[in-house]
């Protein structure tokens, strides 16, 4: 127990000294910038931003990261010719979903096992090829660039998103909403 306090008072002491000759601690030295970054990958293996459902069908049973048991595997979204695709994965990847929009994926999302591969090590990876994310934050790191976005998102999902067909459906929702708005407004009005 003694030394215990004597360790509380060698602790308040230097605290002390610190405060008084206003020490302070520099922050970490930042990374340097990455020289020539990749542009953004719009495909992960054989798996591609764009492609169709028969492609992508194709590509996820023979590639052998994936276990996917075919049209057991694929669902129809009640949304505009929307599609789900969602499939486990062997080792490195527990589960993958690609989103299809008029036939094509538009999103691929793929949530990895932390057992085998940690947070850290991908995002070092993706800064490595591509620079340092547009977008940072303890919920993900987001790379974008026109046409394509690169996250990885806690605890451990790396997305891709087509953001032309993203974009697209916003600005639809947008304007249902919009739409919504005004018409209930119209109705309201009635009374």
């Amino acid at each position: 127990m003694k030394s215990l306090y004597v360790c509380f008072l060698l602790g308040t002491a230097l605290f002390s000294f610190a405060q008084e000759r206003e020490i302070t601690i520099p922050p970490p030295p930042r990374p340097a910038p990455v020289e020539n970054p990749s542009p953004l990958p719009r495909t992960f293996r054989q798996l591609s931003l764009g492609m169709d459902l028969d492609e992508l069908k194709e590509a996820l049973a023979a590639d052998g990261l994936f276990a996917f048991r075919g049209d057991r595997d694929v669902s129809f979204l009640p949304v505009k010719e929307e599609n789900l695709v969602e499939t486990t994965g062997l080792s490195f990847i527990r589960r993958a979903f690609f989103q299809l929009r008029d036939g094509k994926v538009f999103i691929m999302a793929f949530s990895l096992d932390p057992n085998m591969v940690d947070h850290y090590s991908v995002f070092t990876t993706l800064r490595e090829k591509y620079g340092d994310p547009g977008s940072l934050n303890p919920h993900q790191a987001v790379w974008e660039n026109g046409g394509t976005r690169v996250s990885i998102e806690r605890p451990l999902t790396v997305k891709y998103i087509d953001m032309e067909v993203f974009s697209r459906i916003v600005d639809e929702s947008n304007a249902e909403e919009s739409s919504r708005v005004f018409l209930r407004q119209r109705f309201l009005d009635e009374f």
